[in-house]
């Protein structure tokens, strides 16, 4: 059997995002059987179903049962209805970024050729007429609209299934640790499914759209259809700086005040903090994670679809080849609803210590599996030998060459997973050496947490230096657009893991505030845990996916420009070389400080309650929670405007200003450096975090001599984790946006760069 035929390919691909949407709806529904009601009739009915939640008896610290259930409900909905509120006022702040830049978009690509509606001579397929340059303009602006609302859903609907599940997981928890934990990874299920399925929907159906118009002109298309990374990244931009300054302003306060200085429980419900930090989970790591995670996707298949479209894929009109990148996303779909299910239905959780290893085994089935899914891909929709361009030239690939740079982006993507679980997880002697550290005191903890990071970035470097060697060789720039497709693949399952990380974090929340008893915290603690390796393992998967995506966006950057070479050793390309270098450092000095002004405000709050409010700390005084969550709010939506300014304002100074081989320095500046720093930065947080919970958790007799909680090394433990919490989940994750987001708007707007760029140059 030879090459899919069109008309399968136009039914495979829709198909299965289908079936992604279904089976995230089936989790969904199966989620929303767990029940949280405070309304129960004397029969012991609970919204007419019999209670079989908590039974009648009493928690063990003499809390009645339906006080326990009224309590998760009544904290549900406050965290709901903050991240809620937060997201809306965020979005409606983006919507005027959206008209503004999709008015940029159209005014700076319309003007290329002074805004003419006549045909032009093919970019690379010369001889043939393409479409006028005022169409590539007002498609690129619709795709760009696509890509922003598409992004925006994709965060939103993560936050709503999170919100909705933090209560049921704290619920479940009673009945035992295994079912807690079906339920918040059943959750962060939903979440990744809705996330690739509707990435991928919206992708096809945009193409298909734009197909009405563009007919064979398909350079002309998938050029515009790059229009729908740049709006799925820019939104995650200010996704991911917002929420992760939302988030680490509230935790930072609660941790300072709460732990070190009154000495009482994270989320005890005395500190006024408490539901500020929560809401922040579900902002920032679910709503921020989720548009991240698409942006990269959507970026790495416009990527792929672009470069393809100027090979022989485009040019012979081969539309099953074409759409290789979204057949290798279809086929992800499949694989990871088919890994799911050993977690849920195959591997029961019985004790705490097999939570993690089941995480992991998700990563290691979903890669397995997608291995041969690419084998199979590979075959079937690509012709057994093709051309693809090559910076000017041609090059002569087949089929399986295409195979192996798939999966070389998808192993790297696992090595460095595992890599990043090794550096960050309480179960291995780097976290270990780090608590260890604390006996001395703070200032130990932080040398040696940072030394952690360091070292943390060597292999995934390693990972990613071979795998773009790899693809590269065998099949030029395409290569490494398919190994960062290859590498996000199985990203259904990625963001499930991710996802059930702040959901375990919420539902530890929840109990602690619920006045539930200890055994439940522990189990609630148990979940949260591991779900802080996989919420690094989630940002390692998006870093490393993120340099291969912007490696990708920069090789079609340096074609659509005409650029033939890039000239190290040229003054234009060095100058921005070091530059684009030193972007990373300003953009986390900018959001460090972001965090650490908004927690400075925070950290005064708190105590101007411990102080005032009579009878707070004895538990008779009611804390003021909507006062912390305004300062989180506040602060989150003034200071996430500056790092998104430098980062979209960046590409249009240097490349109108300095020309685009200025332009090319600064992407390949920021890339090589972004990427340590965000590594770094997240291992770094990762492990401090870990090791204050390694402490807390006393498991082992290494970490009992340490505690308990309320110990000098505890103390150290908090201040360390302290610092980290801005750089694992504000400067690190955003960084990877970073380079991804300033290498895709490079591509849309090059151009207007090639056409009228470097005005200084052309002045001197």
């Amino acid at each position: 059997m030879g090459q899919l035929s069109e008309g399968l390919t136009q039914i495979l691909i829709p198909v299965a995002a289908l079936i992604g949407i279904g089976f995230a709806l089936l989790q969904w529904f199966l989620v929303s059987k767990v029940r949280v009601s405070v309304v129960a009739d004397r029969n012991g009915r609970d919204n007419g179903h019999k209670s079989s939640l908590l039974g009648d008896a009493e928690l063990e610290n003499g809390v009645r049962v339906p006080d326990a259930i009224a309590k998760c409900a009544e904290i549900q909905h406050a965290i709901s209805v903050g991240a809620t509120s937060f997201l809306f006022t965020e979005y409606r702040y983006l919507t005027i970024f959206m008209g503004v830049f999709g008015v940029i978009i159209f005014l700076f690509l319309g003007s290329v050729k002074g805004f003419s509606t006549k045909s032009e001579p093919c970019t690379y397929n010369e001889g043939n007429l393409c479409k006028p340059a005022l169409a590539n303009a007002v498609f690129s602006t619709i795709a760009f609209l696509l890509g922003t609302l598409t992004s925006v859903l994709s965060g939103f609907l993560g936050m709503k299934i999170a919100t909705y599940a933090n209560a049921r997981t704290t619920l479940e928890a009673r009945k035992g640790i295994g079912k807690a934990f079906v339920t918040a990874f059943r959750s962060g299920t939903v979440m990744g499914f809705l996330l690739a399925a509707n990435g991928l929907l919206v992708l096809y159906v945009a193409i298909n759209l734009f197909k009405l118009y563009y007919g064979d002109d398909w350079e002309g298309l998938y050029e515009s259809i790059t229009g729908y990374g740049l709006g799925g990244s820019s939104m995650a931009l200010f996704g991911r700086v917002g929420g992760g300054i939302y988030t680490k302003a509230a935790d930072v306060g609660a941790d300072l005040v709460g732990k070190v200085e009154q000495n009482i429980p994270e989320d005890d419900p005395r500190n006024p903090a408490v539901i500020a930090d929560n809401v922040g989970d579900n902002v920032g790591d679910i709503a921020g994670m989720g548009s991240d995670l698409f942006g990269s996707y959507a970026e790495s298949s416009c990527a792929a679809l672009f470069v393809a479209s100027i090979s022989s894929f485009g040019l012979n009109h081969d539309y099953t080849a074409m759409s290789y990148p979204l057949i290798i996303s279809s086929m992800g779909i499949v694989v990871c609803l088919i890994t799911t299910l050993f977690a849920t239905d195959v591997f029961e959780i019985k004790y705490e210590n097999q939570i993690e290893p089941s995480l992991k085994r998700q990563l290691l089935i979903s890669t397995v599996l997608m291995t041969i899914g690419i084998a199979i891909v590979s075959f079937f929709a690509l012709p057994s030998e093709f051309t693809l361009y090559n910076f000017g030239g041609s090059k002569v690939v087949k089929n399986w060459h295409l195979f192996f740079c798939v999966a070389i982006g998808l192993w790297a993507g696992l090595v460095i997973g595992y890599i990043t679980e090794y550096f960050t997880s309480s179960a291995y002697s780097p976290v270990q050496d780090v608590a260890d550290s604390c006996r001395t005191g703070a200032a130990t903890n932080v040398i040696f947490g940072l030394a952690l990071g360091y070292k943390s970035v060597i292999i995934p470097i390693f990972a990613i230096a071979a795998a773009i060697y790899v693809s590269f060789s065998l099949a030029a720039m395409y290569g490494i657009a398919v190994a960062a497709l290859g590498m996000l693949s199985t990203i259904a399952t990625g963001l499930a893991i991710d996802a059930y990380g702040p959901i375990s974090d919420n539902a530890g929340g929840i109990a602690e505030m619920a006045g539930m008893g200890h055994e439940i915290r522990e189990r609630t603690d148990a979940l949260d845990a591991a779900g802080n390796t996989t919420a690094a393992i989630g940002k390692g998967f998006a870093i490393g996916s993120a340099a291969l995506v912007s490696l990708a966006l920069f090789g079609a950057y340096v074609s659509r420009a005409g650029i033939k070479t890039v000239n190290v050793l040229t003054p234009k390309v060095f100058i921005g070389l070091i530059v684009g270098a030193m972007l990373p450092y300003w953009f986390s000095a900018m959001t460090m400080k972001s965090v650490g002004s908004a927690a400075l405000k925070m950290v005064e709050e708190v105590r101007r309650q411990f102080n005032t409010i009579p009878g707070l700390l004895e538990g008779t005084g009611k804390p003021d929670y909507a006062n912390c969550v305004k300062i989180s709010t506040d602060a989150s939506l003034r200071e996430m405007i500056p790092p998104g300014a430098l980062v979209l304002l960046t590409p249009l100074v240097a490349g109108t200003l300095f020309g685009v081989e200025t332009l090319a320095g600064v992407l390949a500046g920021s890339l090589v450096s972004g990427v340590q720093v965000a590594i770094s930065a997240s291992n770094t947080g990762g492990a401090w975090d870990n090791a204050k919970k390694y402490i807390e958790a006393g498991v082992t007799d290494h970490a009992v001599s340490l505690g308990p909680k309320g110990s000098d090394a505890h103390k150290a433990a908090v201040i360390g984790d302290t610092v980290g919490d801005p750089l694992k989940d504000t400067s690190g994750p955003s960084l990877n946006i970073l380079i991804k987001l300033m290498a895709v708007e490079s591509l849309v707007f090059a151009p207007f760069f090639a056409a009228h760029g470097g005005l200084i140059f052309k002045l001197i």
